[in-house]
Order: structure tokens, then sequence, then C-alpha cells
């Protein structure tokens, strides 16, 4: 029996991150106290937001809850926060820790019908230029009245299903035959051509999605985590929120759809790829295979889906409760009509929001010692120093700078707390608070799109099984959203300067 030593501790400490990373959260830990009780508790702050924003940098290193949950905990333990004032955070965002856990969780159920529909879309539209328009449609479509959390990991589910189909197949199996499609040793020489085509191909059609994705999560309430807490902060309900930010968020959304088009036709980035001929012959085979195996209970619950769809749409433009509450509503009509009675049917539905749920509490811990040592005074008296009718554009440029190496939530957190604080303190009118609301709504989710670690989104994809099986790496995806996060940033900016 082997003896646990020192190093046993230390190889459990953050499980399999690197050691540099492991020694780096250490020296944070030891860093943050020596300043605090050193007196310099404005700069102890800074450095704590500033290990903070590390941690969210580094997340394909380690999962951000983790050091980050480390972090806050220790703010908390050495007094730089309180656990009331950490509480009376997450109590003010109620609504967004709901939606979270609730519609994220609801959408899960939905999944077949959305499913259904993206793969119609890819076998049945030979145009590489309409289908990859309407990959980027629909996931604006969809993440405009879902979350794009939810709308990446369908698009992610369609990717690793196509991929399995055609991997199997160039392996010399039958679609009923067992596979692992992590990798190529079982792969005929002479399908490794259209394999690889299959790749480039895959990776261009899911990231013009995941693009959509920011592009509709932008327009509504529910479609980005930030927008919920916006909203409830400007007390703006689902159309309200729409209509405001329409004046940025449509011509943003022309220009987007656009760049897609363009980038087909013109081949660069990344982009252009065809769907093989070889591929496609095995996907519609494979597809009519299915369709002749579906039978009246899965059609019933096509239908049920479509029907509870239309509910939801519904329900969130006339704000019939809560959009968590809505979600709740989701899950009990989606479970109730399709038959998923057992708990560890419906359990597994929770799982893809909670670890985010569980890093926004951490986040808005961090938020407490900001509030607390009043970290960004500073930075909000310097942007009110500014001529008023410049305020808006230079929030955008600060929120999508900080957006492209942090996470667009915890930037988004930061900054509409402060405009509420000066609205509160007389500092600017009403007015004046929901220009900068918009300001901060589309400067978070616009060029967040430059980096996976601005977008939830994004860093989903990268991490999830598809990324490895298409070859889709961080530096990969950063030079495939180049174009798009320059067309979004400067019509956008635009759109802000001109409008506001």
């Amino acid at each position: 029996m082997s003896q646990m030593t020192f190093s046993s501790f230390r190889s459990n400490f953050l499980g399999n991150s690197a050691d540099w990373y492991k020694h780096t959260i250490l020296a944070f830990l030891i860093i943050n106290p020596i300043l605090w009780f050193s007196g310099l508790h404005f700069l102890a702050g800074w450095v704590l937001v500033g290990e903070f924003i590390f941690t969210l940098a580094m997340a394909l290193k380690c999962y951000p809850l983790q050091p980050g949950g480390l972090l806050a905990l220790q703010a908390v333990a050495i007094g730089m926060t309180s656990p009331e004032m950490v509480y009376h955070e997450i109590e003010g965002q109620l609504k967004v820790i709901l939606l979270l856990v609730f519609m994220v969780a609801g959408i899960h159920f939905m999944r077949d019908l959305l499913l259904f529909i993206f793969s119609k879309i890819l076998i049945q539209i030979k145009n590489k230029v309409i289908l990859s328009f309407l990959f980027c449609f629909s996931g604006a479509f969809l993440s405009a009245f879902l979350d794009a959390l939810t709308v990446t990991a369908v698009l992610i589910s369609v990717g690793v299903g196509f991929y399995g189909v055609y991997h199997k197949v160039a392996s010399g199996k039958k679609f009923s035959d067992d596979h692992d499609h992590s990798g190529d040793d079982g792969i005929h020489e002479y399908s490794r051509k259209d394999l690889e085509d299959f790749r480039e191909f895959l990776r261009s059609l899911i990231m013009h999605g995941a693009v959509g994705t920011a592009l509709g999560g932008v327009c509504t309430v529910v479609g980005e985590p930030q927008n919920l807490l916006i909203a409830e902060k400007a007390g703006w309900e689902f159309m309200e929120f729409f209509w405001r930010m329409a004046p940025v968020t449509m011509p943003v959304l022309a220009a987007g759809l656009v760049t897609c088009v363009l980038l087909e036709v013109v081949g660069k980035f990344g982009y252009g790829a065809k769907l093989p001929d070889e591929v496609r012959s095995v996907l519609s085979e494979f597809d009519a295979e299915q369709e002749s195996k579906r039978d009246g209970k899965d059609k019933a619950k096509l239908i049920t889906q479509g029907i509870v769809a239309l509910v939801l749409i519904v329900s969130l433009a006339l704000h019939v409760a809560e959009v968590g509450l809505i979600g709740l509503m989701i899950i009990v009509l989606l479970t109730t009509f399709n038959g998923i009675v057992e708990e560890h049917q419906i359990g597994h539905a929770f799982e893809e929001a909670l670890p985010f749920t569980a890093l926004l509490v951490v986040f808005f811990a961090v938020v407490a010692v900001i509030h607390e040592q009043h970290l960004f005074q500073p930075v909000t008296d310097l942007i009110f120093s500014i001529d008023s009718s410049a305020q808006p554009i230079v929030m955008f440029i600060a929120n999508g700078v900080l957006s492209m190496i942090s996470d667009n939530v915890f930037v988004a957190t930061v900054y509409i707390n402060e405009m509420v604080a000066a609205v509160d303190n007389g500092v600017i009118s009403r007015e004046h608070f929901e220009t900068m609301a918009i300001a901060i709504n589309t400067g978070t989710n616009l060029p967040s799109v430059a980096t996976p670690n601005g977008q939830a989104a994004f860093l989903f994809l990268l991490t999830s099984a598809l990324a490895p099986l298409i070859r889709l790496s961080y530096m990969k995806m950063v030079a495939m959203a180049f174009p798009y996060t320059i067309v979004l940033s400067i019509v956008g900016g635009a759109a802000i300067w001109l409008q506001f």
C-alpha cells in the first residue's frame, strides 16, 4: 500500500492543472492577506479583481469556479467583504440565478425538436452560403428566446452526432455498430481526405452558429445572463428591453449576417469549405433510416415540444412571470407530456447550467468586494469627467476591451452596479443611466466574441467533446471570430455614437 505524503495533497490541489498554474494561485493566496493587513486595502482589492480575471482568462487550464472560489473565500475570511454583503448581492440577482437554473434545464427537454430542425437544415440545404446563413440566423433567433448556452449545446450535439455517423462509416462499420470516433486509426485511406474536408465544413458551420448566438443573445432579456441583470436594474421587461436595444442590435444583426455570407463567398479566415458528396450521401442515408424508425410516440414528442416552444415565446413576450419561473413552467409541461417522470432523467437537465450558476455566485462575492472597497469609483469618476455625449461610446469601448479578456457577465455586473450607484447619488439622470445601460449591454455582448474568455457559449464550445473532433483550437477560434469581432465592434460602436 502506497503511503500518503505531502506530494499527495499537492497533486490533488486543482487536479490536473499545470504546476505553474497551481503555484500562481498559491502565490495569489499568499499575497492577498499581506497587502490587506499592511493597510493597502484599495490596492489589495484591485489585486483580487486582477487575480479573478486571471482565473477567467485561464479557464482552459482550470474551470474558474475552484481558483476563483478560493480567492472569494479568502476575501471574506480576511475581511475584504462580509458574508452578509455577499448574500445581499446574491439576493439582488435572484432573477438571473433562476434564469440559469430553470430556463437552461427547461430547454434541455426541447432538444429533440431543435436537433430535428438543425439536422434537416444541414442535410437538405446544399448551397453552403445559404446553409451558413441559416445556421447563423437560426442561432440568433433561438438565442433571442432561449439562451446562448443552450443553443450552443444543441449545435454541439448536432456536430458530434453527424461527425460520429460519418466517422463510423469511414471506419467500415454500419450505423448500428458501436464505435469510438475519438481516433482516426480505423479510417480507410480513401476516406481521410473527405474526413478532413468534413471537419473544415463543420468548423465553419458551428462557428457561424456560435456567432449567431451572440447576435441574437444581445437582443433580449433571456439571451445572456447579464441581459436580465441589466434589465432588472433598469426596470425593463422583455419587449421594452428589445426596443431599447434595437437601435444598436438590429444594425449589428444585419451586419453580422452579411459578414457570414461574405466569409463563405470569399472563403477566408477558415470559412468556405463545402460538404463532400460522399459525406452528404452517408448523412442522408442515416437520416432516412432514423426517419423510418420514428414511431407515433416520437412524433407526438416533437409536436408537444413545438407547442411548448410557442408557449415559451408568447410567455416571454407578454412577461407573464419572471423568466426563471417561465423556465420552470417549461420543465413541468415538457416532462409531463413527454413521459419523463424519473428523477435521474430530470436531474441530468440541470448539469449544464449549475457549474456556471455556482461561478456566477462567486462573481457576486467579488462584486461585493468591489462595492465595499469602492474600487471602481475612480474609473467611474473618470468616465463621468468626459463630456456626457461621449460617455456612452467610452463605456462601450471599455466594456468591450474588458470582455475580450474576461467574462462578459462579470464585467457587466460591475459596471451596471456602478451606474445604479451613480443615478441613486444624483450624479447622472435617469435618461442618461438608460443610455449607459444600453452601452454596457452591447459593449459586453458584441466585442466579447473575440475570444472564448468573453462568451460563456464560446468557452462551452471550446471545452466540448466536439472541439477536438473538428480540430477547433483556442487560436483557431480566435482567428475565425476575428472578422466578426471587427464588424460587430465597429457597427455597434458606430450605432452607439450616432444614436446617443
